[in-house]
């Protein structure tokens, strides 16, 4: 094995045991990582593991990492640092259907992907999810066709607030209709809010999923965030969602706001006041300074723990440092940016968005 070829392999077993992964037993919790049969382990040296690895007469040895049932649940195919992680696609594809496995890991020590064969091409991540967010991952099989296909009208957000509400007396009397409205506070899209939506939808079905909502002061870019998050998260095409500002007046007006218009469905929660039971609910505010602190976000979190992150006040969310933690979760991504600070983006150049 060449010094490339151990250094790359001594990085992804550190990288595994750091996320969680087990090539021994621990207590009553059965090893997790499952190599070549050819291939056996007889130190628990993670640095020596990345020299005394003998190549098969394939190649490079595959890495199967296995459920909470002992079953094939990832592959991981390994590559030298001087190559990229992707050159070893579509032999982790033909390995990982052989396995029946639908997860994949390419990597080559410093470059990583998280790739689900029913969701399209691999995905960037930092950090290597951990069994419990895969399992967690594993019960949603996300539909972009489901998204793309689902209608979109103006009482998209107000069926959730009240269902039949078109059939109570206070709607149906035109002249009682508004007081109704206000009483019930009930949230209509206007005509723009429902565009970006329905353009939303035609970029998924372009194949695109990074998208930039740009929209002027008091024209609504939380009830619009609201109808994106309940559109994802009702075509299954979600399991939860992250919602970032960079304010905590703007976190607690989120998480109020949220829970007026999707409680019936959806339940919202703010990280900081939840930190044990976060992942009951569907919709997790919090600023990123909060994940930012002591690297929060990759200690705490796992790459596949959210399926849609919105950075909320765009430009001024993901500058600098806090880009990480927009970049660190796999999926979905959406910026949303006052128009008239789009000129004054920080870096000088355009965010990592398609615009809708």
């Amino acid at each position: 094995m060449s010094a490339k070829e151990a250094t790359a392999r001594i990085k992804i077993n550190k990288l595994l045991e750091a996320a969680g992964w087990r090539f021994f037993a621990e207590g009553n919790k059965p090893a997790n990582i499952q190599l070549e049969p050819s291939i056996t382990i007889k130190t628990q040296d993670l640095d020596a593991l990345g020299q005394d690895f003998e190549k098969s007469s394939k190649g490079y040895i595959d890495f199967l990492l296995l459920n909470d049932k002992g079953f094939p649940f990832i592959v991981l195919e390994a590559k030298a640092e001087n190559k990229s992680p992707l050159i070893g696609k579509e032999q982790a594809r033909a390995y990982a259907k052989s396995q029946n496995c639908r997860f994949v890991i390419l990597s080559n020590g410093n470059l990583h992907y998280f790739w689900d064969l029913k969701s399209g091409n691999p995905h960037i991540i930092t950090h290597f999810p951990t069994p419990q967010s895969v399992l967690g991952y594993q019960k949603s099989v996300p539909d972009p066709k489901r998204l793309i296909a689902e209608p979109i009208n103006d009482d998209f957000v107000a069926l959730t607030q009240r269902p039949l509400y078109a059939e109570e007396a206070g709607w149906k009397n035109t002249a009682e209709r508004q007081s109704f409205m206000i009483a019930n506070d009930l949230r209509f899209l206007r005509p723009y809010q429902k565009n970006a939506l329905l353009a939303l939808q035609q970029a998924v079905k372009n194949g695109k999923d990074r998208f930039l909502f740009e929209m002027a002061t008091g024209t609504g870019k939380t009830l619009t965030s609201a109808a994106v998050i309940k559109l994802f998260l009702r075509t299954g095409n979600a399991r939860r969602v992250l919602f970032l500002v960079d304010r905590l007046e703007l976190e607690d007006q989120a998480a109020k706001a949220f829970g007026k218009v999707l409680a019936n469905d959806y339940k919202t929660v703010i990280y900081k006041e939840n930190r044990d039971d976060w992942r009951r609910a569907e919709i997790v505010v919090t600023t990123v300074q909060s994940l930012l602190f002591n690297n929060k976000y990759q200690r705490l979190f796992s790459p596949t723990d959210f399926d849609l992150v919105i950075s909320d006040e765009a430009h001024r969310s993901i500058g600098g440092n806090a880009r990480a933690v927009f970049d660190f979760f796999i999926g979905y991504k959406l910026g949303m940016m006052q128009f008239s600070k789009y000129l004054f983006w920080r870096d000088g150049n355009i965010p990592p968005f398609q615009s809708c």
